[in-house]
């Protein structure tokens, strides 16, 4: 965040490109040094000593949707090495509740924009679509925790609810 002349014009630039409060900004600024070491970009392995990520089955997937090009508008695809402090404030507002004072169309958008980065979370080989493979390990990865299942029945439950949602958006998938 630059030096002190010009940090609050920064922060009303980012107020505006991500929908945070500027004491939000600074919190999150905070946040970001505290990951980085103070450096200014981020790196995935900055992520590894984040404890509440530690026992998220889907650990793997949140850190890379932090590199993902899509999510950072920036291409189509691929991964970034590392992202600056607005890179991190764009994907964390994907985060954000949705404000109430938004109008319908805002509100739209906005949810749009969120599935659209949950999307590019699953869609891990980038070519648009959700493979019965990506969601299968999507869901072994949620049941991995559970000692009770078995990767077979992990396998099975993908399976039978990929089979249940391609009959409700027959096209789409």
């Amino acid at each position: 965040m630059g030096a002190a002349h010009s940090t609050s014009e920064e922060v009303r630039e980012l107020v505006g490109k991500t929908g945070f409060s500027s004491d939000q900004i600074e919190q999150l600024h905070r946040r970001f040094k505290q990951l980085s070491g103070d450096q200014p970009t981020i790196r995935k392995e900055n992520f590894n000593h984040v404890p509440d990520l530690e026992l998220n089955p889907i650990r793997s997937k949140i850190v890379r949707a932090f590199f993902d090009n899509r999510n950072l508008r920036k291409g189509s695809g691929g991964l970034a090495d590392e992202i600056n402090f607005e890179d991190f404030l764009t994907i964390m507002s994907y985060f954000q509740p949705i404000d109430t004072t938004m109008d319908e169309e805002q509100v739209q958008l906005c949810r749009k924009e969120k599935l659209r980065f949950l999307f590019h979370m699953y869609d891990s080989d980038s070519d648009g679509r959700i493979t019965l493979e990506e969601y299968r390990n999507v869901v072994e990865e949620l049941l991995s925790g559970n000692p009770h299942i078995e990767k077979e029945s992990a396998r099975s439950i993908a399976d039978g609810a990929m089979m249940e949602a391609a009959s409700v958006c027959v096209g789409q998938m």
